[in-house]
């Protein structure tokens, strides 16, 4: 198992694309046999794709990220603009990607299915059960997506990834592969490696005493909490966050939330709960909440809290956590997948570079791709897979033999 991590800025999207595949051959030795792709949508998608695959990639699996990514070597952004990539070469393994688009016709479930099952026949593995899922959507149908893959597989293969996005939350997402691009689609890739994985699914806050009860909900519209319109009780429970937005008629609340999601226990450790997180984005005009998450009626909500520091030390942790999942050390992974969402690193932007310091404390420098998206998802250490808003996933491969 060799890993390898790849970056550019360029503002030619083919000698960006180029670059991405220069540096993963020349730093694996080989040509690799699986890529993950993050570009900002600064670039033109189809010309990164059709590069690639020109150049000889074989089997890639893309999807946008805001603003750029992160390596071992620093932030990937120059004015919004900036792609990374991550490669695998083992030859002992098997990898495959598949896609399905999303339309009228088909569900998110059978999509999921349709991508699955195209990924097992490019891994030369149809029928057998991978090692961990990886995939990518577009906002909107992560939950449906992960139930899905959990019908045709079971509940007992991790499912890690992360939701499409852009630079302004506009719509201008899209995911790629070695078949096309895709602006509605998702993408499964199977893993069988010839070495361990190891992963961790955390956020970067901690509850606080306040909780209430969903009574009316629909999918990704949270109308109220407890018998009460949702954003207000939100608003009183943050002592005031979206005074103003009330004042002013301002529905777009993503940046007043980010440091105050809704949270729901998935399961415990030792006594200690952890959480799956809700992000409000907006006020409806029945003064409930939008999320980028589904929640549903009887859901117990619990009020989160963070801060920024919270946000740029977190992600070291969740690394350290996924080494000790498996009772490792950083000289035991070959290198290592993060997603990071989104609205934290808007959040934290100016202190990005301290977020990558401490996952080079953590690993040691082992190469990583961390991608920023509009949704993260991931499974938690009692085996449950799940999205979630404002969390960090971490994969890290290890570098001996299964």
């Amino acid at each position: 198992m060799h890993v390898a991590t790849a970056d550019s800025t360029l503002e030619s999207s083919k000698e960006a694309a180029g670059q991405l595949w220069e540096q993963l051959s020349d730093r694996l030795g080989n040509p690799p046999d699986w890529i993950v792709i993050s570009p900002s949508v600064r670039y033109d998608i189809p010309q990164v794709q059709q590069t690639l695959s020109n150049l000889g990639a074989k089997r890639f699996h893309g999807s946008t990220s805001c603003l750029g990514a992160m390596t071992e070597r620093g932030v990937v952004n120059t004015e919004g603009r900036g792609v990374a990539a991550f490669g695998i070469a083992d030859p002992d393994g098997d990898y495959g990607v598949g896609e399905a688009s999303l339309d009228t016709t088909t569900s998110p479930e059978a999509a999921a299915c349709q991508a699955l099952d195209t990924a097992l026949n490019d891994a030369g593995r149809p029928g057998e059960v991978p090692s961990l899922i990886w995939i990518s959507a577009p906002p909107g149908c992560e939950e449906r997506v992960i139930n899905g893959l959990e019908t045709s597989l079971g509940a007992g293969v991790p499912i890690v990834g992360g939701s499409s996005a852009d630079n302004d939350v506009s719509g201008q997402w899209a995911q790629l592969t070695q078949a096309g691009v895709y602006l509605n689609a998702v993408i499964v890739s199977v893993l069988f490696p010839s070495t361990e994985l190891h992963f961790a699914f955390h956020s970067g806050y901690e509850p606080t005493e306040i909780k209430g009860r969903v009574t009316r909900a629909d999918g990704r519209i949270l109308y109220e909490i407890d018998g009460q319109p949702a954003a207000e009780v939100y608003n009183d429970w943050t002592g005031g966050v979206l005074q103003d937005a009330f004042t002013t008629g301002e529905q777009n609340v993503l940046p007043l939330t980010t440091l105050h999601p809704l949270g729901r226990v998935v399961g415990s450790v030792g006594g200690t709960a952890y959480h799956q997180l809700s992000h409000p984005d907006h006020i409806t005009p029945e003064q409930g909440l939008s999320l980028f998450s589904n929640v549903n009626v009887g859901d117990e909500l619990w009020l989160m809290k963070g801060t920024r520091d919270s946000l740029v030390e977190r992600a070291g942790r969740v690394a350290r956590a996924a080494m000790r999942t498996g009772n490792i050390e950083p000289g035991d992974v070959a290198g290592g997948l993060v997603i990071y969402c989104a609205g934290c690193m808007l959040t934290v932007q100016n202190q990005m570079d301290s977020v990558v310091g401490h996952l080079n404390d953590a690993l040691e420098k082992r190469p990583f791709l961390g991608s920023f998206t509009f949704g993260e998802q991931g499974c938690f250490i009692g085996g449950e897979n799940r999205h979630g808003n404002l969390m960090i996933s971490v994969l890290l491969l290890g570098n001996a033999p299964a």
